[in-house]
């Protein structure tokens, strides 16, 4: 992994003030906190603050039970790379009465869980985890228990070098370092880096000061003497911390201290130490031992000869598994008294493997197009934490590609409404789909019969309409399949009612338009796709042939009308005039009858 160049880039860092409408500074650093704008949902309230070590903010977010048991704040653009993230806590009401019980996430893995009484400690009013960022976006959410509402006051997202914490071959992308302790002995001052003067890739941290291990057994030293090697790369520790210390006396040798961990953990321990007593002045003076839970971890330990000579800072880390509740660090002398300077102890949390991103855009596709209720707290990964998956889903873990599955979705009787989105066909490893009893609506999508591996699927008892696809007969592992109760129509696709042969249980019962498979109505002869668009054709020539002969005929029968109309008016005149050509016409005949009689009596000497 390639080391930031740090001469010429500066660490990303995000402030947001939860619920807060501005942009805001406050002292003494005068560090820049953005507002809470479109980050998530919950509802923004006036904060009270549970510590003096808390931010100096005026608000806080909180999520009500109503608002769902998950709620997530996405950020986006936040570069690859490693991160400390840190989270305080909040309350709507001042008084341990009112302090809320909840757990944390980051990226999908559960990082922390609220203890009673975490207002009055100090170094649990926040939590903090070292966490590689590596697709543009940090996930923080935050988890109901059913103890009050989760209230946040403000989230941290600071880059740190790449490097940073490293402990061994454990450590890297996959793993998550959340702060369990930070300690700086001999002094009774808290101290964050900024305080220190700190550089900003060492992530701001902040150290509980704890001026004596008790019991009057040792005593505070404190030098102003500059210290070497302290602010080196990548973990950039502030000078200032190994400027005080602890040390042992006379009256009890060995110094102790005891934390309360959580059990069957992994721990990064990292001691701190610096010679900055005046009365050792060489090598060989002060000698200890380590001992981790009574087993011995760091052997002839000698301060001066390790870090070459005095007032420089030396820094040992071990790994130690943790199997009870305690974790006790004892500093035994063989020669000398001890001394120590600072510890840090942080928990060793596998990085959880994240749900595939298609199916977790298929879910919110499925959210939006069902309208689902803020109830059901579909925020963040569907599985993981996996304490705390997605109401209504069932995840499996692919081992081959280490990632998270959807195989099961149980949303049955939850009086969803909207319709099923096309995208529910990249679901495609889902076994179960029960959606019954809801008031969904609309066609069942043909998509989704590429979802090959469903074996149960129920729809009853909604609104669909239209007909049962055909691509449902690819589905060959399907063993139950519920329709009844919709009102669906056509003809059940035969590969599924030949599949009823074979012991599938399949019920498509009250659904008045469905036919063609035993205890449904029969349906007509079955057409082709091509048969059925030609019979449309021919219907609609023959049509339109009828209206063209109506109209035809119907313009004929007019002109006939239209002339007998004309020669009714016409008539009179024409019956005089025929009248007076027959009088003519009998007039000339009778004429030419009387002449040809009297030529007749003449004889024929006229006629010569």
């Amino acid at each position: 992994m390639a080391v930031l160049d740090l001469a010429i880039s500066t660490p990303f860092a995000m402030r947001i003030s939860c619920g807060a409408r501005q942009n805001v500074q406050t002292p003494p650093t005068y560090a820049r906190w953005y507002k809470d704008f479109a980050y998530t949902g919950g509802i923004p309230f006036n904060a009270t603050r549970p510590s003096f070590v808390t931010p100096p903010l005026k608000t806080l977010r909180y999520f009500p039970l109503s608002e769902g048991p998950e709620n997530c704040y996405i950020i986006n653009r936040v570069p690859k790379g490693h991160y400390s993230v840190r989270v305080f806590f909040g309350l709507l009401e001042p008084g341990v009465d009112n302090e809320p019980l909840f757990e944390v996430s980051v990226e999908g893995t559960l990082i922390h869980s609220l203890k009673p009484g975490w207002t009055t400690h100090d170094d649990q009013v926040f939590v903090e985890a070292l966490v590689f960022l590596l697709d543009g976006t940090a996930s923080i959410c935050f988890h109901s228990t059913g103890h009050g509402d989760p209230a946040i006051i403000s989230i941290e997202i600071l880059q740190v070098d790449d490097r940073a914490y490293y402990f061994g071959p454990e450590w890297g992308k996959g793993v998550i370092l959340k702060t369990t302790s930070r300690l700086t002995c001999g002094t009774s001052k808290p101290r964050f880096d900024e305080d220190y003067s700190g550089d900003h890739w060492g992530g701001d941290r902040f150290w509980h000061p704890i001026r004596t291990f008790g019991q009057n057994a040792d005593e505070p030293r404190s030098t102003e003497g500059s210290i070497k090697q302290a602010s080196d790369a990548p973990n950039f520790y502030p000078e200032a911390l190994y400027q005080s210390a602890i040390v042992s006396t006379d009256s009890q040798p060995d110094l102790a201290y005891t934390m309360d961990v959580d059990p069957n953990k992994n721990y990064s321990i990292w001691l701190h130490f610096a010679e900055i007593d005046a009365t050792i002045t060489d090598a060989g003076q002060r000698v200890f031992d380590v001992l981790i839970n009574g087993d011995t971890v760091f052997e002839d330990i000698d301060v001066v000869d390790m870090s070459r000579q005095r007032y420089t800072a030396l820094v040992l880390n071990t790994t130690k598994a943790i199997s009870g509740r305690t974790l006790t660090i004892t500093l035994h002398p063989k020669k000398g008294h001890a001394i120590i300077n600072a510890i840090e102890v942080f928990q060793i949390i596998d990085a959880e493997s994240k749900t595939s991103p298609e199916e977790v855009r298929a879910l919110h596709a499925l959210k939006k197009a069902l309208g689902l209720p803020n109830r059901f707290g579909w925020n963040g990964d569907p599985c993981v934490p996996k304490e705390h998956p997605w109401s209504g889903a069932d995840c499996h873990f692919d081992q081959s590609g280490s990632k998270w599955s959807i195989d099961g979705l149980g949303l049955d009787n939850q009086g969803l409404r909207g319709f099923l989105p096309n995208d529910i066909s990249k679901l495609r490893n889902l076994q179960s789909l029960n959606l019954s009893g809801n008031s969904i609506h609309g066609s069942i999508p043909s998509s989704l019969g590429t979802v090959t591996s469903l074996e149960v699927l129920d729809l009853s008892y909604n609104f669909l309409n239209g007909s049962i696809p055909e691509s449902l007969g690819q589905l060959t592992a399907l063993r139950r399949l519920n329709l009844n109760g919709n009102s669906l129509s056509g003809r059940v696709p035969a590969a599924l009612g030949g599949r009823l042969l074979n012991g599938a249980s399949f019920n498509f019962t009250d659904n008045a338009g469905l036919c063609g498979i035993p205890g449904l109505p029969t349906c007509g002869p079955h057409l082709s796709a091509g048969a059925k668009v030609g019979i449309g054709f021919g219907v609609s020539l023959a049509f339109l042939l009828l209206v063209i002969c109506s109209v035809c005929w119907y313009k004929r029968r007019q002109n006939i009308l239209r002339a007998q109309q004309i020669a009714a008016r016409g008539a009179p005149y024409a019956k005089s005039r025929t009248q007076l050509s027959h009088d003519i016409q009998m007039s000339r005949h009778h004429n030419h009858h009387n002449n040809a009689r009297t030529a007749a009596e003449n004889g024929p000497s006229l006629l010569s």
